[in-house]
């Protein structure tokens, strides 16, 4: 009969390490438990030259996959999509009752060439060597980030990795859901600025130089209207009055937004900016309540999901923080730790903070008083998505007649401005005829 040798957690959630006999890895696994252990890392012990042989095979299996890894060179992270798909797929194949070596593999032999096939490659090589699961994707943060990691490990320690992995596909999928809502919603004003500031451009670039002929023929004296039109039709063909410009301004009307998104990320990157930018945006009117009610459905589904996962509140909540996005949340969210930690209770900090609405500490309130925080929490997250909804339906409706009047002011200065001098030549043909 082989011999196991086992990681484990006591009732007290110390670590132990032992061995026991068994007449597979599955059975090692329940006679651990049975004796009041729960199995982080459980892996046959080899001895001997069929450990030597064993060794070998392993040895030659690193490098055929390091050989086969090498062709699978991609830049960037993995896809939420192909993560969730991957994270139901291995839900599936728990819940069936396969190994989860087994499943690893059947689902890196599957993926196609990419980050997540060679991620997994790594990943089947320290399971097969011992490691545990959450242990080996905690070294891919790229794919697998805290909480994905965080979470398995708690299905790993609590027997229920299928349930976990389902409930941690349902929360990818649900927070992609708005996330896209949000980014979907942005097209269409995005499309039409970006349109009619094209055509704006070009009618000050081919059409404006012609008139401005037109009346140095004519010798009219010009409105400061239409004095500004040409200055600034001059401005953007690169041919001012006093000679040419270094830099057209067509191509700062192309390069500006990518220079404002660029500053902005820069900014974005230290953590005073964050917490200014944050702030700036949630004073905003429509905008700000967007995000405040985006920022309280990603948080507390997030929790929630920790919670319900089994991970320890005090790191649910860190790692909540740290995947919030927000830096008021942040700010929030540390003071909620802060106070767990003293015994005290997550709603207090909240309500004195002012970044909920009351219903969502009163709920979070209830919760704690009837042990179901992370039944209310989910409650709040999916009543909060459709808020989002709201919010976004709302921005639209105040965007688009926003659009229509900038739009209209633009072309009616355009068309006042060259109408202008025009009245002023028909004045002076009129007087000398």
């Amino acid at each position: 009969m082989p011999t196991y040798v086992y990681e484990a957690l006591n009732a007290a959630g110390k670590p132990e390490k032992g061995r026991i006999d068994a007449d597979s890895s599955d059975a090692a696994i329940a006679a651990i438990r049975q004796n009041g252990f729960f199995p982080t890392t459980v892996r046959e012990e080899k001895v001997g030259g069929s450990g030597k042989k064993e060794s070998s095979k392993k040895a030659a299996k690193a490098k055929s996959s390091k050989k086969k890894k090498s062709f699978n060179i991609s830049i960037g992270g993995v896809k939420t999509k192909i993560l969730t798909q991957f994270t139901r797929q291995l839900s599936t194949l728990q819940d069936a009752g396969l190994p989860l070596l087994r499943s690893l593999q059947i689902l890196e032999q599957q993926q196609k060439p990419g980050k997540l096939k060679s991620i997994l490659v790594d990943v089947v090589e320290d399971v097969e060597s011992g490691t545990s699961l959450s242990d080996s994707m905690s070294k891919h943060p790229k794919a697998f980030d805290r909480l994905y990691s965080k979470m398995v490990a708690a299905g790993e320690i609590g027997g229920v990795l299928d349930v976990i992995l389902q409930r941690l596909a349902n929360f990818m999928e649900k927070a992609e859901r708005l996330k896209s809502r949000v980014k979907g919603a942005m097209i269409y004003p995005i499309c039409v600025i970006v349109v009619a500031v094209a055509i704006v451009t070009g009618i000050m670039y081919f059409v404006i130089p012609k008139f401005k002929d037109i009346f140095n023929d004519f010798d009219v004296t010009l409105p400061g209207l239409t004095l500004w039109l040409i200055d600034a039709s001059l401005w953007i063909a690169g041919t001012p009055e006093n000679g040419e410009q270094a830099i057209p301004g067509y191509v700062w009307i192309v390069a500006g937004p990518f220079l404002a998104f660029f500053f902005f990320k820069l900014i974005r990157k230290t953590k005073p900016g964050r917490a200014i930018t944050d702030i700036i945006v949630m004073k905003l009117p429509v905008l700000g309540n967007l995000v405040q009610k985006t920022s309280v459905a990603r948080f507390t589904r997030t929790l929630g999901t920790l919670i319900a996962a089994g991970v320890p509140i005090l790191e649910a909540v860190l790692i909540t923080r740290d995947t919030s996005g927000n830096h008021v949340y942040e700010k929030a969210l540390n003071q909620v730790h802060d106070s767990i930690r003293e015994g005290e209770s997550v709603a207090d900090p909240l309500r004195e903070a002012k970044v909920c609405d009351s219903i969502v500490v009163n709920m979070i309130e209830v919760g704690e008083e009837t042990g179901d925080l992370d039944v209310m929490l989910m409650k709040i997250a999916d009543n909060y998505d459709e808020e989002v909804d709201v919010a976004v339906s709302a921005l639209l409706s105040l965007l688009e007649p926003m659009l229509v009047v900038v739009l209209g002011g633009i072309v009616g200065t355009i068309v006042l401005a060259l109408f202008l001098p025009l009245v002023k030549m028909i004045e002076s043909v009129s007087d000398t005829g």
